[in-house]
């Protein structure tokens, strides 16, 4: 699962091929021993939890990069390999 992202101690990570997964665009955010899977369109929270605090700072980045993740998404249903995106 590549890395695209990481900041304030969170990893975010977008599977290759997960278009069956949760079946709407979504990313993994990572922090400590903490997970969740958050939707490109709307950052709802689809499975799993992070603290408040750090799914604070997670959205904040979603709305600057909206438009990446979804390129990154629509490259990684296909197996290719995302893009990086700058950090928070």
């Amino acid at each position: 699962m590549p890395v695209i992202s990481m900041f304030y101690g969170i990893i975010i990570r977008m599977y290759l091929l997960d278009n069956h997964h949760h079946r709407c665009p979504h990313f993994h955010a990572k922090y400590a021993e903490y997970e969740a899977s958050i939707s490109i369109e709307d950052g709802e929270v689809l499975a799993g939890q992070l603290p408040r605090k750090q799914f604070r700072l997670v959205l904040a980045w979603l709305e600057l990069h909206r438009d990446e993740l979804q390129a990154d998404w629509d490259l990684s249903v296909e197996g290719e390999n995302p893009y990086k995106i700058d950090p928070l």
